[in-house]
């Protein structure tokens, strides 16, 4: 177990849809629920198309981890989300990023590879778990929860103890030696 200094962890769970359609607001809702609670997490929601650049990148930059919820939209990621994460440039840096995707029958997992090649270029930690809701609208009930949830709750477990481990282990070390100041 890490120590106490190391908790909580937070995330900065960015909402990576443009669309008005219920599924990316229902999952980006279903992602904030599963990581609320007594967990070793609080959370803060960044919207992709929302926000000044300013303000937005400060709370990036007090993220310790990232949670991504994209849809895939023609085999990728939309422009806005895109926008938003070359706006920034340090804030991501040594700081590991989860994925909860959706989309037709991929599931959104094509657009989660593109994402992944990105934020390795911008020194971020893609972890290999993730979440993924194929067919995602049919997956709703009533554009709120997902019907598939014991399935999905799995998944996010999952993704949850390795995001919990890389960014614990990351903060440590961001505080031992800042990142881009390597020790020789």
């Amino acid at each position: 177990m890490p120590p106490a200094s190391l908790f909580p962890i937070h995330l900065a769970i960015i909402g990576g849809s443009t669309r008005a359609d219920g599924a990316g607001a229902a999952i980006t809702r279903w992602t904030l629920a599963q990581v609320a609670g007594d967990g070793p997490f609080t959370a803060d929601l960044i919207e992709s198309n929302a926000s000044a650049a300013a303000d937005r990148n400060a709370r990036l930059d007090r993220a310790d981890a990232f949670i991504v919820v994209t849809p895939e939209y023609n085999r990728s990621f939309p422009a806005p989300l895109k926008a938003l994460i070359d706006a920034a440039r340090h804030e991501w840096q040594g700081k590991p990023v989860a994925f909860v995707s959706y989309g037709g029958v991929s599931g959104g997992l094509r657009a989660v590879e593109q994402l992944r090649l990105v934020f390795g270029e911008l020194h971020a930690a893609p972890i290999r778990d993730g979440v993924c809701f194929a067919h995602a609208s049919d997956q709703l009930e009533a554009q709120e929860l997902p019907l598939a949830t014991e399935r999905a709750e799995r998944a996010m477990a999952t993704m949850l103890a390795q995001l919990h481990w890389w960014a614990s282990a990351l903060k440590s070390a961001r505080r031992s030696v800042p990142y881009g100041r390597f020790a020789a």
